[in-house]
């Protein structure tokens, strides 16, 4: 199940995909049988949780908190952080809310990329889960 809170309202994000594409993306790990709790918020709200459960006073662009069964986590997104890299990209802003979900779910699934081996399969991982909803990896 996944459950998505749009605190932003952005016109520009299609919520429903979004849900849907979280969905394929579970699905794609094998790991449907888990809950999923989406965030979509904007710099200020992002940079508090940031700063009250990793310490680092700073806005980032997703924010990942594995949960316990049969939660499989919470991840938080900044709309306003995905918008600048997304420009920074040339890409669509959903995509760019696409490609940071993937790397929340990957987080949540207990992925990191601190070492570069962990760097490299989890990339690995990005472009399959990229791949398997139809999204151009935007690192290319």
């Amino acid at each position: 199940m996944i459950q998505l809170r749009d605190d932003v309202g952005d016109a520009d994000i299609n919520v429903r995909r979004l849900k849907s594409v979280a969905q394929k993306l579970l699905h794609a790990t094998g790991r449907t049988d888990g809950e999923l709790s989406i965030l979509l918020t904007d710099d200020a709200r992002i940079r508090e949780l940031n700063r009250t459960h990793r310490g680092k006073d700073k806005a980032t662009d997703v924010l990942s908190f594995p949960g316990a069964a049969p939660m499989l986590g919470d991840i938080v997104i900044s709309v306003d952080t995905a918008r600048r890299q997304a420009a920074d990209y040339d890409a669509p802003l959903q995509n760019e809310i696409n490609r940071l979900l993937i790397h929340g779910v990957l987080h949540v699934l207990g992925h990191d990329h601190h070492e570069p081996a962990e760097r490299a399969a989890m990339e690995a991982e990005e472009r399959r889960l990229a791949s398997a909803i139809a999204m151009p990896w935007p690192y290319d």
